[in-house]
């Protein structure tokens, strides 16, 4: 059986539900749908989400209201749920959650922003670090697909303007663009660039001087694999033709 598994960074529920969120999840039909920037606290999100059938829905709001927060939503009950990584430092912005399913866990993730000026770079490196940390201990029970927003352009494939942005924006810092290539070397694999090598594929435009209109975009959205789960994939795809946030979904199909 292959889930067709969809991870979107909405940039605010309530917002893109008033913008047509329902009727495009209709027509993406996911198996299981990652949400990251939910920015609504839990009841929130389940209000947002009162009109949908046919989903369980779990969320992980941060403690600042209208901040960050994951979600969940799976048709099949997962086997059961874990919020944050256990470190206290990152775990009060809402930015993990993860559902164990026979095969695999499945983690959402919302990863920090190094934030203008790249105020917050250091912050993020060591988010890095303890993120990459909690997969692999996921992982010494079963595989691990986690997917989301990474906050980074990991190859100048993966952004329209790679060198102006190069050390001076966050997101396509060395530091950042070093904390993905360690993930790659530990196990896991990015699997949009592993199926298309050279593909120029964005999932995120910035709102200002028309950056969407003229495909002047990052790609910041994610789905990584345990290596061992390589060979179950069988599709993935970036979907630009939605318009309920600045990101787009992304997806793979995981033959389980």
């Amino acid at each position: 059986m292959a889930l067709n598994i969809v991870s979107w960074n909405l940039n605010g529920i309530r917002a893109a539900v008033r913008k047509g969120f329902l009727d495009s999840l209709g027509k993406i039909s996911p198996d299981i749908l990652c949400i990251q920037e939910t920015k609504a606290q839990d009841d929130q999100v389940k209000e947002a989400l009162n009109e949908l059938e046919g989903f369980h829905i779990y969320s992980n709001s941060a403690i600042k209201k209208g901040y960050s927060g994951t979600a969940i939503l799976s048709k099949e009950e997962p086997l059961g749920v874990n919020y944050g990584i256990g470190v206290e430092d990152h775990d009060n912005e809402g930015r993990v959650i993860a559902a164990e399913y026979a095969d695999f866990y499945l983690v959402s993730v919302y990863v920090p922003n190094s934030s203008s000026g790249l105020k917050r770079l250091p912050y993020r490196t060591e988010w890095d670090k303890d993120f990459l940390n909690y997969l692999k201990n996921l992982e010494e029970h079963k595989p691990v697909v986690v997917c989301g927003d990474f906050n980074v352009a990991h190859q100048p494939i993966d952004i329209a303007r790679p060198k102006s942005n190069y050390n001076k924006t966050a997101g396509y810092t060395q530091q950042e663009i070093d904390g993905m290539t360690t993930f790659l070397e530990s196990g896991f694999t990015d699997t949009f660039r592993h199926f298309n090598p050279e593909e120029v594929a964005y999932s995120w435009w910035s709102y200002r001087a028309n950056a969407r209109e003229k495909n002047i975009g990052w790609r910041l959205d994610y789905f990584l694999v345990s290596d061992s789960l390589v060979s179950n994939v069988e599709e993935t795809g970036i979907h630009p033709d939605y318009f309920e946030s600045d990101h787009c979904p992304v997806s793979i199909k995981l033959n389980v």
